[in-house]
């Protein structure tokens, strides 16, 4: 235990240095060897038994990981690398590489300011690999490459040395295509990976060993070494001579940087706030003295200790009795523990400077991408946006009578640890339904309520949440309040598909400042008096006031955009959630006297005149579709490429690498459902393939009665289509 006393130690003094800090993720594609990395580089800080390591899957702390050999959660741990003779502190997230599982990166990416972006030798960028260092660089994190699974090109491939190096340097070339392609300006400021600078490592992680240019001038090891002693399988040797942990954590410490560095120009991508106010100035500056800003990005349950939130603290300090305020919660909440994790452990310290990646027990009304701070009226970091809607739904009942309230809670505690995931409590049917990125997401929530939280439910099959939208404008369609005192007057259009993508991307919401969502929204193409008349966006829907000087307009606006929400919730159709809908308020007669224009009267009016108006205006259902990518060897393809267009798929696009094909294509979500099995007999089990969120398009028409039918049938509503009539009052 004294080893680990002495690590603690070295650790907590380390807290307190900010430029000796690195904060970073560790990201790939599925089966890229991700977690083994960490694993390795964990066991040759001494944190895991040098033989454990890559066996024990240190960071897979979950027994369903274990069995599916898979990473579910992202992991946090602290250690200590010395670097030309100093100590520095590496906060490492492990984040998974499966697509239904990519909110998980997203958050991390929140947390850290470098990222190892790992890439097999032998199978190149993949999609997923794509998906990853796009969310890293729109966070502003600073890629570095680890290139895995070298020997596979020599032992399996059977290249030559001259050979390896062409495919590995086309590897290199292909990710500062990427790169460049993502987001020009940081990749001139010189962030692209660069083997002879040493910001490109090739290795094994399973073999434990790495090697890099200014790792070769320290070992005297060169290329052609590497080569032979993979070529007579002695890669103990290679093991001893260049570890792994040693060549990856050098190009962290050399080329990502410190908190202080990249707090400066991270903070302005994240938070919206005035970068001139004292709190911007402490956040830029990580200054331990400031007032508190604490991100959650992560929320894990601990038997002990209750709730967990981990997060990324940009300025001030942590330590336990603090009274702080969570964004969009009422009351202070009252920091009980604060601790740094160590793999699965959680120890304990007494403070937490800014610049640190921590973990905090006591704030019950954070959720994930809440803001923690000091200060009163802080605006808060910008919400963490997901590259992926969830889009699949299962029905979830306790199979005992007795366990339906302890369901409930549990519900609750899953949605609060996963933002990916959506869940919607009906009180009174008593049937609650989860909503997800894909079925494997949804099969893992399912296994872990009934394992970690010893619920026994019942799911049923899983169904396809569509989106409704409009294809026209309408209007003004009028909507009456029951006691005729109130009317609302709504014209109705589809949104504009660019400014559609800024609200989706986070880069227009209505926390920034309004000048600002102004000039945005214009340059998207809106109309200046629409710019200015945006009142409310919820989701991709957008609620504009065009009325002048009406009397009382603005204490009951509030009621008016409870209707608004209610049906982009639930649209006219099929109470599916809506979609860029825009609608404007163009005239609203009002009743003087406050009392005739409550609740009961301003929310049905303002919202039957929306669901009629939409239901004019060519109401339609949108359906998800997802990428599907194939890797199959040639003889297989014809199976694989009939699957995917028995399920009114298309493929997009075919390449060959060697004997095997890679099918780009993409299916609506709803005829994916058993494709895995179906997939597998189709190409004798020899396919590969993944998936990913690739929007909603537009229902086939001669679907879209039948759907609507069977979606309200299974709503317990009428069968028949709704009509514009059914929502005005006569």
């Amino acid at each position: 235990m004294g080893r680990r006393k002495k690590m603690v130690e070295r650790v907590t003094a380390l807290m307190k240095e900010p430029e000796m800090i690195r904060n970073i993720g560790i990201v790939a594609h599925i089966d890229h060897g991700k977690t083994t990395l960490s694993d390795n580089i964990l066991a040759g800080a001494g944190m895991i038994s040098k033989e454990l390591a890559g066996r024990q899957l240190f960071m897979d702390s979950d027994e369903e990981e274990q069995e599916r050999g898979i990473t579910i959660d992202s992991s946090n741990v602290s250690m200590v690398h010395e670097f030309d003779g100093d100590d520095y502190l590496i906060n490492l997230i492990d984040t998974p590489g499966h697509v239904d599982f990519g909110g998980d990166v997203t958050r991390a990416m929140r947390a850290v300011d470098g990222a190892v972006v790992v890439i097999d030798a032998v199978e190149g960028t993949m999609p997923q690999t794509e998906t990853v260092l796009r969310q890293a660089l729109k966070e502003h994190v600073k890629p570095v490459l680890f290139i895995n699974k070298v020997d596979r090109l020599i032992n399996e491939l059977k290249v030559d040395s001259q050979e390896m190096q062409i495919r590995l340097g086309k590897l290199i070339d292909h990710v500062n295509k990427l790169i460049k392609g993502m987001n020009e300006e940081r990749y001139k400021a010189g962030w692209r990976v660069d083997a002879a600078e040493g910001t490109v490592a090739f290795g094994s992680a399973l073999y434990n060993w790495a090697i890099s240019v200014p790792m070769m001038q320290k070992t005297g090891i060169s290329f052609n070494d590497v080569y032979n002693f993979c070529r007579d399988e002695d890669m103990k040797s290679l093991a001893e001579k260049c570890p792994l942990h040693e060549a990856v954590n050098d190009m962290v410490i050399r080329f990502l940087p410190s908190p202080i560095q990249a707090q400066e120009d991270r903070v302005s991508v994240i938070w919206h706030g005035d970068r001139k106010s004292e709190i911007g100035q402490s956040m830029k500056n990580a200054d331990d003295e400031g007032d508190l800003a604490f991100m959650v990005t992560d929320i894990s349950m601990d038997p002990h200790a209750g709730e967990v939130a981990t997060g990324r603290l940009f300025s001030g300090s942590l330590s336990r009795g603090m009274e702080v305020f969570v964004s969009g919660a009422a009351k202070k909440n009252r920091i009980q523990q604060v601790g740094i994790f160590m793999g699965p452990e959680r120890i304990e310290v007494e403070n937490i400077p800014a610049g640190n990646i921590a973990a905090v027990t006591g704030l019950k009304d954070a959720i994930v991408g809440s803001t923690v701070t000091t200060l009163e009226g802080m605006t808060p970091f910008e919400s963490i946006t997901h590259a992926s809607e969830p889009v699949v739904t299962v029905a979830v009942e306790a199979k005992h009578m007795k366990d339906l309230p302890k369901l409930v809670d549990v519900l609750r505690q899953v949605a609060k640890e996963d933002p990916t995931l959506s869940i919607t409590l009906n009180e009174e049917t008593g049937e609650h339904l989860m909503a997800g990125m894909g079925e494997l997401h949804l099969e893992v929530i399912g296994h872990r309520i009934q394992r970690d939280k010893n619920v026994e439910i019942t799911t049923t099959p899983p169904i396809v949440v569509y989106r409704e939208t409009i294809r026209s404008g309408v209007g003004p369609v009028e909507g009456k309040s029951p006691n005729r005192h109130n009317r609302f007057y709504v014209i109705v259009e589809p949104l504009e598909e660019d400014v559609r993508k800024l609200i989706r991307s986070g880069e227009v919401s209505m926390r920034m400042p309004e000048l600002e969502r102004r000039e945005k929204l214009m340059e998207a193409g809106m109309d200046k008096d629409e710019a200015k008349g945006i009142v409310d966006i919820y989701e991709s829907n957008i609620y504009l006031d065009m009325t002048k000087g009406i009397q009382h307009l603005n204490e009951t606006m509030e009621l008016i955009l409870e209707g608004f929400v209610e049906v982009m919730k639930a649209g006219p159709l099929s109470r599916e959630p809506c979609m860029g809908v825009k609608v404007k308020l163009v005239d609203a007669k009002l009743h003087e006297d406050a009392v005739h224009r409550g609740p009961a009267q301003v929310i049905p009016a303002s919202r039957q005149a929306i669901q009629a108006a939409m239901l004019m205006a060519d109401d339609t259902l949108l359906e998800p579709y997802q990428k599907v990518f194939i890797q199959v060897p040639q003889e297989q393809m014809g199976g694989a490429t009939k699957e995917i267009q028995g399920r009114r798929g298309i493929i997009i696009n075919m390449t060959a690498e060697g004997d095997m094909t890679i099918i780009e294509s993409k299916a609506p979500v709803a005829e994916l459902f058993g494709f895995a099995g179906d997939i597998r007999s189709a190409t004798e089990g020899r396919a590969m393939w993944s998936t990913e969120f690739a929007g909603f398009d537009t229902l086939p028409a001669n679907l879209n009665s039948e759907i609507v039918g069977s979606i309200r049938e299974r709503k317990g509503l009428k069968k028949e289509l709704p009509q514009a009539s059914d929502f005005l009052s006569q």
